[in-house]
């Protein structure tokens, strides 16, 4: 039996007549079926308030009335000052609608501890369902909300009067009315121990020998634990016995000459000792970020990438310097499988690329490639370019010659101007200059003659100047790549 348990004796009084004829009698047994534990089934009736409520949770906790039916081995076994304690934090609620995630952080308990203290506080009449905690898709989980109860047994063991003043209201709506005499002492020490805030009933620990107990502790020892008088490693020890004879002296091989030693540094400074992380969980970590940050990686199982990049990771290797060494092998157009595109792309780069200097020099490169594709990206934002598909193009090009009619000197055959007016436009042998010119830049992998005539005139008129074919292979022109080479080339 638990220490609030203790004074059973003493919290329930013998059957005897009172002094205004009232008989107060002791209730054979406290537990409450799972079917009757909802506000609309529940026989008890609601708490006023909080300090009226803690008062039946002591006189409950010191009964010694319940019992678990069901056999666990593990979790509470009965009722306890763990449970006393969660009661009071739902005594503070309004309206008592506790998360469990909440109750787990103020008690420090695991999440099977804290249902299994709900639990006996619903299984003894204390606690009633108004509505169950539910789970709803996109809403996240919504917690459960109670109602205060005060069992019947607690009415019939003090003898409480109670009266229902509306006899259309619900039965646990009725209120207490007066009290036997044989009940009111008893009331009185249940409201004390209501009045008292109960701290938080600390772990038993058995990390090095107790300090013996000062006398004030000792004789502190005979009180309850229910009045908040409690024998802890920190105030004493209730054991006669002295544990001075139990004190070890230092080892010899430890360095106390500073008088400090690491771990008592430690506590001072409040640090933590971590674990870094292993091989392992390194080859994890680097897996997931390649797996976010490169695209054709994104459907990659995390464990296969993991094995593929082993050698990488083991080596240091960083996300951006593992992408700097792919952007080196060169670009990648199709993927059939991705770990082993992968793999084929890491095989020996642990080996060739073995100094830090040199896989920074990988990431610069790649870094000044991504910029220069950035500029590229936005100059051809830039030129208003119609539809890719073939036939939507073919749809689209009648539309557009009706909406830009081509002037009176183009050559439908040639595809050029011909030089009738000199006066709209360059003149036939400047129009055949500057084909030249851009043919040559074309040649030589770039066409900024032609983008700055489309910036200026429009796609339209850069093919009346260099032709429709050119101009469509200069915008097309492909990006300069490495070219791709495997391990065994």
């Amino acid at each position: 039996m638990s220490a609030v348990a203790a004074p059973a004796a003493v919290l329930i009084p013998g059957p005897r007549a009172s002094v205004d004829g009232d008989a107060v009698s002791v209730p054979p047994g406290l537990f409450v079926p799972e079917a009757m534990q909802w506000l609309s089934t529940s026989s008890g009736r609601v708490a006023l308030d909080g300090y009226s409520w803690m008062q039946a949770v002591h006189w409950v906790a010191g009964a010694g009335l319940y019992a678990p039916r069901v056999h666990r081995n593990h979790g509470p076994r009965s009722f306890g000052p763990t449970t006393v304690y969660i009661a009071q934090l739902l005594s503070e609620l309004s309206p008592c609608r506790p998360g469990i995630d909440y109750l787990m952080r103020r008690t420090g308990l695991s999440k099977r501890a804290v249902q299994d203290h709900l639990r006996m506080l619903r299984e003894t009449g204390l606690l009633a369902y108004i509505v169950k905690g539910t789970r709803l898709a996109g809403d996240g989980n919504q917690a459960s909300e109670f109602a205060l109860m005060v069992p019947p047994q607690f009415d019939q063991a003090l003898g409480i009067k109670t009266v229902q003043r509306d006899q259309d209201a619900p039965a646990y709506t009725r209120a207490m009315t007066g009290i036997a005499e044989a009940g009111r002492e008893l009331i009185a020490q249940l409201a004390k121990k209501a009045a008292r805030k109960i701290r938080k009933p600390r772990k038993a620990t058995a990390k090095g020998p107790a300090k013996p107990a000062p006398k004030e502790s000792v004789a502190a020892c005979g009180a309850a634990v229910s009045d908040e008088d409690r024998c802890t490693p920190m105030g004493g020890s209730c054991s006669s016995v002295s544990t001075a004879a139990t004190t070890s002296l230092p080892s010899e091989t430890t360095d106390v000459a500073s008088g400090k030693s690491e771990s008592s540094i430690r506590k001072v400074s409040g640090e933590k000792a971590r674990r870094g992380i292993n091989a392992v969980g390194r080859r994890y970590q680097l897996a997931a970020e390649l797996i976010r940050e490169v695209p054709w990686l994104g459907r990659a199982s995390t464990p296969r990438i993991a094995w593929v990049v082993r050698h990488v990771a083991d080596a240091g290797w960083s996300a951006a310097e593992v992408q700097g060494w792919l952007h080196a092998r060169g670009e990648v157009d199709t993927v059939h499988r991705a770990s082993g595109l992968l793999a084929t792309l890491l095989r020996g780069a642990h080996e060739i690329v073995r100094t830090p200097e040199a896989r920074a020099g990988l990431v610069s490169d790649w870094r000044d490639s991504r910029i220069a594709a950035a500029r590229r990206h936005q100059e051809l934002e830039a030129v208003p370019r119609g539809p890719r598909s073939q036939a939507a193009k073919a749809a689209w090009m009648p539309y557009l010659t009706a909406r830009q009619a081509l002037p009176a000197d183009y050559d439908r055959t040639a595809g050029i101007v011909v030089d009738q007016h000199p006066e709209l436009g360059p003149t036939a042998q400047e129009a055949a200059d500057m084909r030249v010119l851009a043919l040559a830049e074309y040649r030589d992998g770039h066409a900024s003659l032609i983008r700055s005539v489309i910036t200026s005139n429009g796609r339209r008129g850069a093919e009346v100047i260099f032709g429709a074919g050119l101009v469509h292979r200069a915008l097309n022109i492909p990006r300069p790549t490495r070219p791709m080479t495997t391990a065994h080339q």
